[in-house]
Protein backbone atom coordinates (compact mmCIF):
# COMPACT_ATOMS: atom_id res chain seq x y z
CA UNK A 1 0.00 0.00 0.00
CA UNK A 2 1.43 3.31 -1.09
CA UNK A 3 1.29 6.50 0.96
CA UNK A 4 -1.01 9.34 -0.13
CA UNK A 5 1.74 11.86 0.38
CA UNK A 6 4.62 11.57 -1.96
CA UNK A 7 7.80 13.53 -1.69
CA UNK A 8 8.62 15.70 -4.66
CA UNK A 9 12.19 15.32 -5.73
CA UNK A 10 14.18 17.80 -7.77
CA UNK A 11 12.29 20.86 -6.49
CA UNK A 12 14.47 23.33 -4.58
CA UNK A 13 13.02 25.91 -2.26
CA UNK A 14 14.53 29.32 -1.69
CA UNK A 15 16.27 29.60 1.69
CA UNK A 16 14.39 32.82 2.37
CA UNK A 17 11.75 34.94 0.72
CA UNK A 18 13.01 37.76 -1.50
CA UNK A 19 11.89 41.28 -0.43
CA UNK A 20 9.34 43.00 -2.54
CA UNK A 21 10.37 45.91 -4.81
CA UNK A 22 8.55 48.35 -2.53
CA UNK A 23 10.52 47.19 0.51
CA UNK A 24 13.78 47.39 -1.43
CA UNK A 25 12.98 50.93 -2.53
CA UNK A 26 12.17 52.00 1.03
CA UNK A 27 15.45 50.56 2.29
CA UNK A 28 17.39 52.31 -0.46
CA UNK A 29 15.78 55.63 0.43
CA UNK A 30 16.39 55.27 4.16
CA UNK A 31 20.00 54.06 3.86
CA UNK A 32 21.56 57.57 3.60
CA UNK A 33 19.81 58.63 6.79
CA UNK A 34 21.35 55.74 8.70
CA UNK A 35 24.80 56.79 7.49
CA UNK A 36 24.12 60.41 8.49
CA UNK A 37 22.72 59.49 11.90
CA UNK A 38 26.09 59.32 13.79
CA UNK A 39 27.18 62.69 12.40
CA UNK A 40 23.78 64.20 13.23
CA UNK A 41 23.98 62.93 16.81
CA UNK A 42 27.49 64.35 17.26
CA UNK A 43 26.39 67.65 15.71
CA UNK A 44 23.43 67.88 18.08
CA UNK A 45 25.44 67.00 21.19
CA UNK A 46 28.57 69.07 20.61
CA UNK A 47 27.31 71.95 18.45
CA UNK A 48 23.57 72.57 18.45
CA UNK A 49 23.00 71.77 22.12
CA UNK A 50 25.81 74.07 23.43
CA UNK A 51 24.59 76.89 21.19
CA UNK A 52 21.05 76.47 22.45
CA UNK A 53 22.22 76.41 26.06
CA UNK A 54 24.28 79.57 25.48
CA UNK A 55 21.25 81.38 24.07
CA UNK A 56 19.20 80.20 27.05
CA UNK A 57 21.80 81.52 29.49
CA UNK A 58 21.95 84.86 27.68
CA UNK A 59 18.21 85.36 28.24
CA UNK A 60 18.44 84.82 32.02
CA UNK A 61 20.19 86.42 34.95
CA UNK A 62 20.87 85.68 38.59
CA UNK A 63 18.58 87.41 41.09
CA UNK A 64 19.93 87.81 44.62
CA UNK A 65 17.57 88.14 47.56
CA UNK A 66 18.67 89.75 50.79
CA UNK A 67 22.33 89.15 51.60
CA UNK A 68 22.62 86.37 49.08
CA UNK A 69 23.00 83.70 51.76
CA UNK A 70 21.04 80.51 51.97
CA UNK A 71 19.78 77.95 49.49
CA UNK A 72 17.05 80.10 47.93
CA UNK A 73 18.83 83.44 48.02
CA UNK A 74 20.15 83.16 44.46
CA UNK A 75 17.89 82.13 41.62
CA UNK A 76 17.84 82.39 37.84
CA UNK A 77 15.10 84.60 36.43
CA UNK A 78 14.09 85.70 32.96
CA UNK A 79 16.07 88.74 31.77
CA UNK A 80 14.96 89.07 28.16
CA UNK A 81 17.31 91.26 26.16
CA UNK A 82 18.81 92.97 29.20
CA UNK A 83 22.13 91.13 28.91
CA UNK A 84 22.36 91.98 25.22
CA UNK A 85 21.70 95.64 25.92
CA UNK A 86 24.40 95.70 28.58
CA UNK A 87 26.88 93.97 26.25
CA UNK A 88 26.22 96.35 23.37
CA UNK A 89 26.71 99.37 25.63
CA UNK A 90 29.79 97.93 27.35
CA UNK A 91 32.77 100.21 26.66
CA UNK A 92 35.31 97.45 27.32
CA UNK A 93 33.73 95.17 24.71
CA UNK A 94 33.62 98.01 22.17
CA UNK A 95 37.25 98.90 22.83
CA UNK A 96 38.25 95.27 22.41
CA UNK A 97 36.41 95.12 19.09
CA UNK A 98 38.29 98.20 17.85
CA UNK A 99 41.61 96.68 18.88
CA UNK A 100 40.76 93.49 17.01
CA UNK A 101 39.87 95.49 13.90
CA UNK A 102 43.27 97.18 13.99
CA UNK A 103 44.91 93.83 14.56
CA UNK A 104 43.04 92.31 11.61
CA UNK A 105 43.93 95.22 9.33
CA UNK A 106 47.57 94.22 9.78
CA UNK A 107 47.28 90.43 9.87
CA UNK A 108 44.95 89.64 6.97
CA UNK A 109 46.65 91.59 4.13
CA UNK A 110 50.17 90.60 5.17
CA UNK A 111 49.33 86.94 5.76
CA UNK A 112 47.38 86.45 2.53
CA UNK A 113 49.92 88.45 0.54
CA UNK A 114 52.79 86.27 1.76
CA UNK A 115 50.73 83.10 1.21
CA UNK A 116 50.01 84.09 -2.38
CA UNK A 117 53.63 85.06 -3.00
CA UNK A 118 54.98 81.77 -1.62
CA UNK A 119 52.41 79.76 -3.58
CA UNK A 120 53.37 81.49 -6.83
CA UNK A 121 57.06 80.97 -6.14
CA UNK A 122 56.56 77.27 -5.40
CA UNK A 123 54.51 76.88 -8.57
CA UNK A 124 57.33 78.28 -10.67
CA UNK A 125 59.25 75.96 -12.99
CA UNK A 126 62.59 77.16 -11.66
CA UNK A 127 61.97 76.40 -7.99
CA UNK A 128 64.38 74.06 -6.24
CA UNK A 129 63.81 71.87 -3.18
CA UNK A 130 60.06 72.41 -3.50
CA UNK A 131 59.02 69.65 -1.03
CA UNK A 132 61.38 70.93 1.67
CA UNK A 133 60.29 74.53 1.08
CA UNK A 134 56.59 73.64 1.30
CA UNK A 135 57.20 71.79 4.56
CA UNK A 136 59.28 74.65 6.00
CA UNK A 137 56.57 77.21 5.23
CA UNK A 138 53.75 74.99 6.48
CA UNK A 139 55.50 73.76 9.64
CA UNK A 140 54.71 76.83 11.82
CA UNK A 141 51.00 76.14 11.31
CA UNK A 142 51.44 72.74 12.99
CA UNK A 143 52.70 74.43 16.17
CA UNK A 144 49.90 75.21 18.67
CA UNK A 145 49.09 78.88 19.07
CA UNK A 146 49.95 78.92 22.78
CA UNK A 147 53.38 77.40 22.14
CA UNK A 148 54.03 79.86 19.32
CA UNK A 149 53.01 82.80 21.51
CA UNK A 150 55.33 81.63 24.30
CA UNK A 151 58.19 81.25 21.82
CA UNK A 152 57.75 84.71 20.37
CA UNK A 153 57.16 86.19 23.82
CA UNK A 154 60.59 84.92 24.81
CA UNK A 155 62.07 86.60 21.72
CA UNK A 156 60.22 89.86 22.50
CA UNK A 157 61.58 90.23 26.05
CA UNK A 158 64.58 92.61 26.04
CA UNK A 159 66.34 90.86 28.93
CA UNK A 160 66.43 87.38 27.40
CA UNK A 161 65.96 87.86 23.66
CA UNK A 162 69.03 87.13 21.48
CA UNK A 163 67.82 89.73 18.98
CA UNK A 164 68.05 92.52 21.55
CA UNK A 165 71.55 91.32 22.47
CA UNK A 166 72.65 91.58 18.84
CA UNK A 167 71.03 95.01 18.44
CA UNK A 168 72.79 96.19 21.60
CA UNK A 169 76.18 95.02 20.34
CA UNK A 170 75.59 96.73 17.00
CA UNK A 171 74.56 99.95 18.71
CA UNK A 172 71.16 99.95 17.07
CA UNK A 173 67.86 101.02 18.72
CA UNK A 174 65.97 98.37 20.63
CA UNK A 175 62.20 98.80 20.15
CA UNK A 176 59.87 97.54 22.85
CA UNK A 177 57.44 95.30 20.98
CA UNK A 178 55.37 94.59 24.09
CA UNK A 179 54.32 98.17 24.73
CA UNK A 180 52.34 100.77 22.81
CA UNK A 181 51.92 100.46 19.08
CA UNK A 182 54.60 97.79 18.87
CA UNK A 183 52.22 95.37 20.58
CA UNK A 184 50.06 95.20 17.46
CA UNK A 185 53.10 94.34 15.38
CA UNK A 186 54.15 91.68 17.90
CA UNK A 187 50.74 90.01 17.97
CA UNK A 188 50.35 90.29 14.20
CA UNK A 189 53.74 88.68 13.66
CA UNK A 190 52.65 85.61 15.66
CA UNK A 191 49.47 85.23 13.61
CA UNK A 192 51.23 85.77 10.29
CA UNK A 193 54.01 83.34 11.18
CA UNK A 194 51.52 80.63 12.11
CA UNK A 195 48.80 81.13 9.48
CA UNK A 196 50.72 81.81 6.28
CA UNK A 197 51.60 78.16 5.73
CA UNK A 198 47.99 76.95 5.82
CA UNK A 199 46.79 79.61 3.39
CA UNK A 200 49.77 78.95 1.15
CA UNK A 201 48.85 75.25 0.89
CA UNK A 202 45.26 76.12 -0.07
CA UNK A 203 46.37 78.52 -2.81
CA UNK A 204 49.16 76.25 -4.00
CA UNK A 205 46.72 73.34 -4.36
CA UNK A 206 44.52 75.48 -6.59
CA UNK A 207 47.52 76.44 -8.70
CA UNK A 208 48.39 72.80 -9.18
CA UNK A 209 44.85 72.14 -10.47
CA UNK A 210 45.22 74.61 -13.37
CA UNK A 211 45.68 72.66 -16.65
CA UNK A 212 49.18 72.81 -18.13
CA UNK A 213 47.69 73.64 -21.53
CA UNK A 214 46.76 77.09 -20.25
CA UNK A 215 50.38 77.88 -19.43
CA UNK A 216 51.60 76.47 -22.73
CA UNK A 217 49.15 78.61 -24.69
CA UNK A 218 50.24 81.70 -22.77
CA UNK A 219 53.91 80.95 -23.45
CA UNK A 220 53.21 80.51 -27.15
CA UNK A 221 51.59 83.95 -27.13
CA UNK A 222 54.82 85.37 -25.68
CA UNK A 223 53.68 85.92 -22.09
CA UNK A 224 56.41 86.28 -19.48
CA UNK A 225 56.32 84.43 -16.14
CA UNK A 226 55.24 87.65 -14.42
CA UNK A 227 52.39 88.17 -16.88
CA UNK A 228 51.30 84.54 -16.47
CA UNK A 229 51.22 85.01 -12.70
CA UNK A 230 49.28 88.27 -12.79
CA UNK A 231 46.87 87.57 -15.64
CA UNK A 232 46.32 83.82 -15.40
CA UNK A 233 47.31 82.31 -12.07
CA UNK A 234 45.92 84.92 -9.69
CA UNK A 235 42.51 85.28 -11.42
CA UNK A 236 42.13 81.49 -11.61
CA UNK A 237 42.84 81.01 -7.89
CA UNK A 238 40.44 83.78 -6.87
CA UNK A 239 38.02 81.28 -5.22
CA UNK A 240 40.89 80.05 -3.02
CA UNK A 241 41.75 83.62 -2.09
CA UNK A 242 38.11 84.21 -1.12
CA UNK A 243 38.14 81.05 1.00
CA UNK A 244 41.36 81.97 2.80
CA UNK A 245 40.11 85.51 3.38
CA UNK A 246 36.91 84.05 4.86
CA UNK A 247 38.86 81.83 7.25
CA UNK A 248 41.15 84.73 8.17
CA UNK A 249 38.22 86.94 9.13
CA UNK A 250 36.84 84.28 11.46
CA UNK A 251 40.25 83.65 13.05
CA UNK A 252 40.84 87.38 13.55
CA UNK A 253 37.51 88.01 15.25
CA UNK A 254 38.16 85.04 17.55
CA UNK A 255 41.73 85.93 18.57
CA UNK A 256 42.32 84.79 22.13
CA UNK A 257 45.36 82.60 22.76
CA UNK A 258 48.07 85.02 21.57
CA UNK A 259 47.15 88.05 23.73
CA UNK A 260 46.27 85.80 26.67
CA UNK A 261 49.68 84.13 26.53
CA UNK A 262 51.54 87.45 26.24
CA UNK A 263 49.54 89.07 29.05
CA UNK A 264 51.89 87.93 31.89
CA UNK A 265 54.84 89.45 29.99
CA UNK A 266 53.49 92.99 29.69
CA UNK A 267 51.02 95.38 31.26
CA UNK A 268 49.86 96.61 27.85
CA UNK A 269 47.61 93.58 27.39
CA UNK A 270 44.57 93.85 29.63
CA UNK A 271 42.22 91.05 30.59
CA UNK A 272 39.68 92.45 28.10
CA UNK A 273 42.07 93.17 25.20
CA UNK A 274 39.92 91.21 22.73
CA UNK A 275 36.19 90.45 22.78
CA UNK A 276 36.76 86.77 23.57
CA UNK A 277 39.04 87.73 26.44
CA UNK A 278 36.21 89.93 27.73
CA UNK A 279 33.85 86.94 27.53
CA UNK A 280 36.33 84.76 29.42
CA UNK A 281 36.85 87.43 32.10
CA UNK A 282 33.10 87.88 32.64
CA UNK A 283 32.46 84.13 32.82
CA UNK A 284 35.36 82.96 34.96
CA UNK A 285 36.77 86.14 36.47
CA UNK A 286 33.57 87.85 37.56
CA UNK A 287 31.39 84.74 37.59
CA UNK A 288 28.72 86.40 35.44
CA UNK A 289 28.13 83.60 32.97
CA UNK A 290 24.88 85.11 31.68
CA UNK A 291 26.48 88.34 30.50
CA UNK A 292 29.34 86.34 29.02
CA UNK A 293 26.85 84.20 27.10
CA UNK A 294 25.16 87.29 25.66
CA UNK A 295 28.51 88.73 24.55
CA UNK A 296 29.46 85.39 22.98
CA UNK A 297 26.19 85.29 21.01
CA UNK A 298 26.81 88.83 19.77
CA UNK A 299 30.32 87.93 18.64
CA UNK A 300 29.01 84.86 16.83
CA UNK A 301 26.30 86.88 15.08
CA UNK A 302 28.78 89.58 14.00
CA UNK A 303 31.10 86.89 12.65
CA UNK A 304 28.22 85.27 10.79
CA UNK A 305 27.01 88.54 9.28
CA UNK A 306 30.47 89.63 8.15
CA UNK A 307 31.30 86.23 6.71
CA UNK A 308 27.97 85.84 4.94
CA UNK A 309 28.13 89.37 3.59
CA UNK A 310 31.63 88.88 2.25
CA UNK A 311 30.77 85.55 0.61
CA UNK A 312 27.65 87.00 -0.96
CA UNK A 313 29.59 89.96 -2.35
CA UNK A 314 32.30 87.69 -3.72
CA UNK A 315 29.75 85.37 -5.34
CA UNK A 316 27.88 88.26 -6.94
CA UNK A 317 31.09 89.63 -8.44
CA UNK A 318 32.02 86.18 -9.73
CA UNK A 319 28.64 85.85 -11.45
CA UNK A 320 29.02 89.30 -13.00
CA UNK A 321 32.41 88.42 -14.39
CA UNK A 322 31.10 85.13 -15.79
CA UNK A 323 28.22 86.99 -17.43
CA UNK A 324 30.66 89.28 -19.18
Amino acid sequence: MTSARRKSYGVKRAPYALPSPTTTLKRARSAPYFFLLPAAILFALFFALPIGYTVWLSLHKVQVKGLGLGSGARSEVWAGLENYTDALTDSELSAGALRVLGYGAIVIPVMLGLALLFALMLDSDRVRLAPFTRLAIFLPYAIPGVVAAMLWGFLYLPDVSPFYFVLDKLGMPQPDLLDGGGLYAALSNIAVWGGTGFNMIVIYTSLQAIPAEVYEAAKLDGATPLQIALRIKIPMVAPSLVLTFFFSIIATLQVFSEPTTLKPLTNSVSTTWSPLMKVYQDAFGKGDIHSAAAAAVIIALVTLVLSFGFLRTANSRTKQEEAR
